[in-house]
């Protein structure tokens, strides 16, 4: 490709450049460009919404570019005060360990790994080793003012909510990062555009040539509103089984199949738009395209082909899973919300006794609708708890 054609290919999906010119001229060297994207360990599981600025990074390697895959174990540590109200609890070191061992697996989907194409580097190899002189010369570099930019900063202050000096510290440990491996370019999402900024801001008082930041979009989560997010209950993991995956996928809202297809696959433009034009494509049908691509994408051809063949014959047809899951439990009789609970439908009983106030619960074929109800455990009941949790229930 032509530097305007590599232009173009790494502009698609990409809210915000800082700035066009200074990535046209990187391009133009002659050399791989160093891109970076950071991620803290702060859980185990990947999910969608980080596979959007993965798959920016692999586009760079299959131009012939380095990614370098920061693990921020030791950013992990302070927490991102990102879109944050409260301040970050901080996390167990075994836990972070844990949680950065299962990055890097779940990265391998989407990355290439191939030595020379990926560096993976841990910042506290760096971070860990500055002395008490280091961190004070580095804060003499950013001003309160600056970090007050930040707009989770501001509303905390003005409510008089407490901000921990160690929130100040995380975009500028974020930043040093860049300093160290002299990024050329950094990923992140437009929740993180403070900090790759900083990063901009800190290369260029240490007299390096400052990275070029790329801001891409938030994946929106299955219920249409907020970012993917694990922690709202809102996301789709890029472990799951491909038939929860797919499922999934087709559970969201249709006017979210752009950000989808746009953000998740690498179908053209023009395609795109044929297929979220309901006076070409039945929303259905686009769906289905869309939910295959992404399980194939995470899993292989024939598992997208049997997910959208199950889902069509539970769904359309109204039949029970083919791999019907059989819950034994011990008790005559017991609580419906027990049930929910016992069956792992729900995490808590407060959880189980909302999904019967949003009629999401039925026993049997019938609708739950008293969350106190005794459930007599006689013969075969079938539970099913929204369109895709269900299993038998049966005495033992």
């Amino acid at each position: 490709m032509n530097i305007d054609e590599q232009l173009t290919l790494l502009g698609r999906g990409v809210e915000q450049i800082f700035s066009l010119e200074e990535l046209k001229r990187k391009l133009s060297l002659k050399r791989p460009l160093r891109i970076k994207l950071g991620m803290d360990p702060t859980a185990p599981d990947l999910h969608l919404g980080h596979t959007v600025v993965l798959r920016k990074l692999r586009q760079f390697q299959d131009l012939g570019h380095i990614a370098i895959l920061i693990i921020g174990d030791y950013t992990a540590r302070i927490g991102d005060p990102t879109g944050r109200d409260t301040t970050r609890p901080v996390l167990d070191g075994d836990q972070i360990a844990a949680n950065a061992r299962t990055y890097l697996d779940q990265a391998g989907k989407i990355l290439d790994m191939s030595p020379g194409k990926l560096q993976v580097r841990p910042n506290s190899r760096w971070l860990a080793q500055l002395s008490f002189a280091d961190v004070l010369r580095l804060t003499g570099q950013i001003t309160v003012q600056q970090m007050l930019h930040r707009e989770n900063f501001k509303k905390r202050l003005a409510e008089e909510r407490e901000i921990m000096v160690s929130e100040f510290m995380y975009p500028l440990m974020q930043a040093y990062d860049s300093v160290v491996i002299e990024a050329d370019v950094e990923l992140g999402g437009t929740d993180q555009t403070f900090n790759n900024l900083m990063g901009r801001q800190l290369m260029e008082k240490q007299g390096l040539d400052k990275q070029v930041v790329m801001v891409l979009p938030l994946l929106v989560g299955l219920d249409g509103k907020d970012k993917m997010s694990k922690s709202k209950g809102n996301a789709i993991a890029i472990t799951e089984k491909p038939d929860e995956m797919y499922g999934k996928v087709m559970s969201i809202p249709d006017n979210l199949m752009v950000n989808y297809f746009d953000l998740l696959t690498g179908l053209p433009a023009d395609r795109i738009r044929s297929l979220v034009d309901v006076s070409q494509t039945h929303p259905r049908d686009a769906k289905d395209i869309l939910a295959r691509i992404i399980v194939e994408n995470y899993h292989d051809r024939d598992a997208a082909n049997a997910a959208s063949t199950e889902f069509r014959r539970r769904f359309s047809e109204g039949q029970l899973p083919t791999d019907l899951e059989t819950k034994t439990v011990s008790e005559a009789t017991l609580g419906i919300i027990k049930l929910i609970v016992q069956a792992g439908f729900a995490p808590s009983n407060g959880e189980a006794r909302r999904l019967i106030q949003q009629g999401a619960v039925t026993l049997s074929g019938r609708k739950i609708e008293d969350a106190n109800e005794q459930i007599a455990i006689e013969g075969e009941l079938i539970l099913q708890v929204g369109k895709r949790r269900v299993c038998r229930v049966v005495r033992g």
